[in-house]
């Protein structure tokens, strides 16, 4: 698949996807939803990434649906709305579960399905001076449907519901105070505060063990306590047995530096 919205290298171990249509504020449509989805698939096949940062070229991060897809989906029927929808959550649910970390850097605004695009990742930093946050889809007569399931483990039902039934825009700094967001910082900073912490992630821990965070992380919400806990136990117990851990554990009883 050739990108037209999208760009996608490796370097150092770290995958990084651009949104790259500036000119229409990297709004999503069925185009940029399939490249990022192509984009995160190649991220899970490729053994030489051990994280992810996903970032914009432009003044904004993700301005959310491009109007003129707005316009084409106002007239589908249920069928193509339906797919449509479901790619969008395809592309939700892969990031949210994709085995390595995913670093989302925001400048600029990050609305409706923009600011989904950077709830789902594992880690979210945004420039302090630009960055803005809305789930704003009330105001046309829409919902944050498929988003709201995530936002929900992020921040909570009660903020949840705030953010979506207000649809009001928040600046970083409030993001932050939220917990929708991980850090606020400098925009001249944005890029390398972002690459430090890829670079921490895959230098001091496991990328076997990140990855099984995750999963735990994403299977275990709304199971019952003793289903969740059995499932920890088990994962618990193979995770012992992986060639990570048995490194890991040697090189820490024999008090040795180890770098992943």
């Amino acid at each position: 698949m050739e990108f037209y919205r999208t760009t996608y290298f490796v370097q150092k171990r770290v995958a990084r996807i651009t949104l790259n249509w500036p000119e229409k504020n990297n709004a999503l449509d069925d185009q940029m939803v399939s490249e990022l989805i192509q984009a995160f698939v190649q991220t899970q096949r490729d053994t030489q990434v051990h994280a992810v940062i996903l970032r914009a070229e432009g003044d904004s991060f993700c301005s959310g649906v491009d109007p003129s897809h707005l316009q084409r989906i106002s007239k589908y029927d249920f069928s193509q709305n339906l797919q449509d929808s479901t790619n969008l959550m395809k592309l939700f649910q892969q990031i949210y579960t994709l085995r390595k970390p995913v670093i989302a850097l925001v400048q600029g605004t990050a609305l409706a399905g923009g600011c989904g695009l950077a709830t789902v990742c594992d880690f979210v930093i945004a420039a302090r001076e630009t960055a803005k946050f809305g789930y704003t889809e009330a105001q046309i007569g829409f919902i944050p449907a498929i988003v709201l399931i995530f936002l929900v483990r992020r921040i909570g039902e009660g903020r949840a519901r705030e953010l979506a039934l207000q649809g009001n825009i928040i600046n970083a700094e409030e993001a932050f105070e939220l917990g929708l967001i991980s850090q606020a910082v400098p925009a001249i900073e944005l890029e390398k505060i972002g690459a430090q912490l890829a670079n921490d992630l895959i230098t001091n821990n496991s990328g076997t063990s990140m990855g099984l965070i995750k999963e735990l992380l994403a299977r275990v919400h709304g199971m019952a306590t003793s289903d969740a806990l059995e499932y920890a136990s088990h994962l618990n117990a193979l995770t012992r047995m992986t060639d990570d851990c048995k490194k890991g554990i040697e090189a820490f009883l024999n008090s040795k530096p180890f770098n992943w």
